[in-house]
């Protein structure tokens, strides 16, 4: 796996996810209805940069197409149809349910053995669920995590198949990323994901038309810690407690480079924040 490397060109791809959020409104934002919008790049609460979403995935080969939803999804009862999602014209900024102290913390880019499974004991530690959008090419290879994270009761989103920047995707490369990537966690799980997140929070008309026609829900964030920098345990820590506030949705990650400072602060804001009286949530949906 090549994804820990950097591409030289990273500034330009993060100039451009920048643009493509320029619109994107700041805060805690709901979505709203279904109207044809341009690519929106969510901001972040606590200060993100433009690279906020993390560090791209070296690119591989090409993802096959996928069949996956091609038909309506229904219910494990016959005759029953299961409810698509409106298509939105920007993300979730925040969780629309949520309500009092609750904040929402969220890992990108996993599974990975080398992480993953120590973010796990700290949440099942604190009995907390959190919620983790997961890359196709790493739930394939380690389909053994994807269901220790299913069992703990944690919620599995699609974060694509190989992390591309979407905008530069036709429909049909869209539809094979997020579409084989919700096949491999529900044959793993036997659940499909009903959330996804674009990588680099670069997202466009089609992604949040084909994410609701396979039956997902898109979800940015408000507090970037922005660990992929490994900016130093302690200043991903102030991060969190230093944004921590009702409603927000924290961006971490448990894979793509060295996540051993992210390992390390979860273990030391966790118990504060749970101190402080924020509940620690996840989707109903």
């Amino acid at each position: 796996m090549t994804k820990d490397q950097r591409p030289p060109d990273r500034r330009s791809v993060l100039r451009f996810t920048a643009f493509l959020g320029a619109a994107a409104t700041a805060g805690l934002l709901l979505p709203e209805g279904p109207t044809p919008g341009a690519a929106t790049r969510p901001g972040a609460a606590s200060g993100g940069a433009a690279g906020a979403a993390g560090p791209p995935m070296a690119a591989g080969q090409a993802v096959r197409a996928s069949a996956y939803r091609l038909e309506p999804m229904t219910a494990q009862l016959p005759g029953r149809r299961r409810a698509l999602p409106p298509v939105r014209r920007r993300p979730f900024h925040r969780l629309p349910e949520s309500t009092g102290r609750t904040m929402v913390l969220t890992f990108d880019d996993g599974p990975d053995p080398r992480y993953t499974p120590a973010i796990l004991r700290t949440l099942r530690r604190y009995d907390v669920r959190a919620m983790f959008f997961l890359c196709g090419e790493m739930a394939t290879v380690h389909r053994d995590l994807v269901r220790e994270i299913a069992d703990d009761g944690h919620v599995i989103g699609n974060h694509s198949w190989s992390h591309p920047l979407i905008p530069g995707l036709a429909p049909s490369g869209i539809r094979a990323e997020l579409g084989r990537t919700s096949e491999v966690i529900e044959e793993v799980t036997g659940l499909p994901p009903l959330w996804y997140r674009a990588p680099f929070g670069a997202w466009n008309r089609h992604s949040f038309e084909i994410g609701a026609e396979l039956g997902m829900e898109p979800l940015a964030w408000t507090l970037d810690t922005l660990d992929w920098t490994e900016p130093g345990t302690g200043t991903i820590v102030s991060r969190v407690l230093d944004g921590a506030a009702p409603g927000v949705v924290v961006l971490s990650h448990d894979a793509g480079g060295d996540r051993s400072q992210s390992v390390a602060a979860i273990r030391n804001y966790l118990p504060e924040l749970l101190e402080e009286g924020y509940r620690i949530t996840v989707p109903r949906r």
